[in-house]
């Protein structure tokens, strides 16, 4: 995809020879199956045959060499063989593509073009828009100044090592973002690349859609999962999310993505087996790509402004998708987003705790299950103070959908279940001295919740096999701390 600034810095179209313009590879079996055509089309004048991996191709042939291929990405040639139309002025009027006796008879108006050859040949794909051509021949021919600092690594120097001494890297390898990366991620979004996209924290520092795109990069994504990317940078931007806090809180805690929609599908993501794991590229490098911008835009760095006494994984990447076969709607449906948009929900929140239940058959079974797990959450006498996520099953999802529980009601039951009794939250109860300082005399007539009210949020993913679900602790919630932020995935 290209915005419109994009389309707008795109290169000029080279003025060609007039007549007729032929681009052809000797790697391509329709190509050679047009040979005669050529050969019955050399004899007239104003023809002239661009060949872009042979130059001895066609053969007896007076040929122009395009191996370096700029003429074929500067004339937008996908397909070969394609002929083109040209003016006097160099200007195309017209072009076929692929191989179809009446039309290339017609445009030529030659009759009985190719009388010998079959009627109609599909082509092939042309070398300038060979993926690992390119995005060289983007960069060579781009206006669309980037205005990122460059870095200059010396020709003795390892570029990895290099990145990691220059302290841009995560503690893991980085993809190096050379200028034609770049310019091939921008092409996965249609917006401006020098648009602000938000201001980072901790230091608060504009960052472009350029910007964003140079760490997807490192991360190791796609140019499909960009869109992705922005929309989780605007969401963990954002004063609600509160990004600083998420940073400097001593907790174990980093931003979650959970991402909803048609674009999860279609760019492969993970809600499966092992959805909390490795081995899914959009699901580990769309989330490291917002930890990158982080760290090398906003400044957000461990041992500094990162102040976790242990971490997480989530400090490193956490993102994934649900299963299409939930008993509820969507998660970022249920925070707001319209049905059936792309969207993201950001959740601040610690590594999962597996929940094991191997035997329940009801739903108030494994309420009673997942309330008993979730009151351990960061300390069994902390309550009221921390989010929650639970990440229901397959199995366990299963048992909710034949008794008929929608989210609301489950919810409603997890949340009765979770009132914690005073007399088992005061100071020193149990014979710990964590707790609330509820005075004796009260705490029998006092009960809290364990998550402050709407702060329990249910997410539906997980491979089909096994009686599990799984608790993602959260961290302080409201003014003080942070609230999930749902955000939709533009272009």
């Amino acid at each position: 995809m290209g915005s419109e600034a994009n389309k707008a810095d795109s290169p000029a179209r080279p003025a060609l020879p007039s007549g007729l313009v032929v681009f052809v590879k000797r790697d391509c079996p329709t190509c050679e199956t047009v040979v005669p055509v050529l050969e019955q089309l050399a004899g007239a004048p104003g023809i002239t045959i661009f060949t872009q991996d042979d130059p001895a191709f066609p053969p007896g042939l007076a040929v122009k060499d395009d191996r370096a291929l700029d003429v074929s990405y500067l004339s937008g040639i996908e397909i070969v063989p394609t002929i083109l139309r040209v003016n006097a002025n160099g200007e195309e009027e017209a072009r076929l593509e692929g191989w179809q006796r009446d039309e290339w008879s017609e445009f030529t108006g030659v009759a009985d073009l190719g009388a010998e050859l079959p009627p109609w040949r599909p082509g092939c794909g042309s070398l300038s828009v060979d993926p690992e051509r390119e995005a060289e021949l983007q960069r060579r021919h781009s206006s669309s100044g980037l205005q990122a600092r460059r870095i200059e690594i010396a020709a003795a120097e390892d570029e990895h090592e290099a990145l990691f001494a220059r302290g841009v890297t995560d503690g893991l390898p980085v993809v190096p973002p050379t200028e034609a990366r770049v310019l091939a991620m921008l092409r996965g979004t249609g917006r401006d690349p020098q648009e602000v996209v938000a201001e980072v924290p901790p230091d608060l520092v504009p960052v472009t859609v350029e910007k964003v795109a140079i760490n997807a990069v490192m991360a190791g994504c796609l140019p499909e999962y960009l869109p992705v990317v922005l929309a989780a940078v605007e969401a963990v931007c954002t004063d609600t999310f509160n990004m600083h806090g998420v940073l400097a809180t001593t907790m174990p805690v980093g931003p979650i993505f959970v991402v909803n929609g048609e674009i999860a599908k279609r760019i492969g993501m993970n809600g499966g087996k092992n959805v909390f794991g490795q081995g899914n590229r959009a699901n580990l490098t769309i989330g490291r790509a917002v930890q990158l911008v982080v760290r090398n835009v906003g400044g957000g760095r461990p041992g500094e402004v990162d102040r976790a006494t242990f971490g997480s994984p989530a400090k490193i990447t956490f993102c994934f998708t649900e299963e299409d076969d939930s008993p509820f709607e969507p998660f970022a449906e249920s925070m707001g987003a319209k049905p059936g948009a792309d969207a993201l929900v950001a959740f601040c929140g610690e590594g999962p705790r597996s929940i094991v239940d191997q035997l329940a058959r009801t739903p108030e079974e494994l309420v009673a299950s997942y309330a008993a797990c979730l009151r351990t959450m960061h300390h069994p006498k902390l309550a009221m103070g921390f989010d929650a996520m639970l990440a229901l099953g397959p199995e366990h999802g299963r048992v909710f959908r034949e008794a008929g529980w929608d989210r609301a009601r489950l919810l409603a039951a997890l949340n009765e279940a979770l009132l914690i009794p005073g007399t088992e939250l005061m100071r020193g109860a149990g014979g710990m001295a964590e707790g609330f300082p509820i005075p004796a005399e009260k705490a029998a007539d006092l009960a809290l919740p364990k998550v402050r009210p709407g702060g329990l949020h249910i997410v539906y993913c997980g491979g089909g096999a096994g009686l599990f679900s799984a608790v993602i602790g959260g961290w302080l919630s409201g003014d003080a701390g942070s609230l999930p932020v749902v955000r939709e995935i533009g272009r």
